[in-house]
């Protein structure tokens, strides 16, 4: 009884964390920005953005990054959320009606794998441990190197994978994968890795792979 109820709640929490919904989904996206908060940061920080700046934070659960990408581009700039849960489209639209109204921020329902951006015109974007949840990499780097302008940079935020395999929560529909797995799909999507860093300390440290499309 005691291990099919665990099992039970394991596959609920990681069916709200691929894809968050109903009133658990409100709390879901407070547990997502609370738990990812430096790991937003810190991939922010590593697109080195500009006021005016174009960035997009894709799969943006609770919201966080896209007021920091707000703060980041200014008034002049735009920031593109993308985000496939309707409940943390709704979220993010009552928080930030004030930026959709200005139109700084525009929000988008649908995947990495469909952008709805034109080619060329990214200057920034980061993704944050949504990677477990994306069945092709390859085809969903591809889009990404797609839309980023020249020298721009896509900034993959992730935990570690011996980290991740270590969580009952992730053999409930997670696919995790080697950190050398991940960047040979970028490679495959037409990405270069151009840096490798951790996020935090310690072996449980978070990795962040910054990439810029190929030349």
């Amino acid at each position: 009884m005691i291990m099919g109820f665990r099992e039970s709640f394991e596959r609920g929490l990681a069916k709200q964390l691929a894809r968050p919904s109903g009133r658990r989904g409100a709390l879901t996206g407070m547990l997502l920005n609370r738990r990812n908060e430096q790991l937003i940061t810190e991939a922010i920080a590593a697109l080195d953005l500009k006021p005016g700046a174009v960035a997009a934070d894709i799969g943006f659960g609770g919201g966080t990054g896209l007021g920091k990408l707000l703060e980041r581009v200014g008034q002049s700039g735009t920031v593109h959320g993308v985000e496939i849960s309707d409940a943390m489209l709704a979220r993010a639209t009552r928080k930030y009606a004030w930026a959709i109204d200005a139109g700084t921020l525009e929000l988008h329902e649908t995947s990495m794998s469909q952008l709805p951006l034109d080619d060329a015109s990214v200057n920034g974007a980061i993704t944050v441990n949504t990677i477990y949840f994306i069945e092709d990499l390859k085809r969903a780097f591809t889009e990404v190197a797609g839309v980023l302008a020249p020298g721009g940079r896509f900034v993959i935020g992730m935990a570690d994978p011996d980290v991740m395999a270590s969580m009952p929560v992730t053999q409930h529909g997670f696919t995790v994968r080697p950190v050398d797995d991940v960047i040979e799909a970028l490679r495959a999507g037409h990405l270069e890795l151009v840096d490798h860093r951790r996020c935090g300390s310690g072996w449980r440290s978070a990795h962040l792979l910054v990439s810029t499309p190929m030349a």
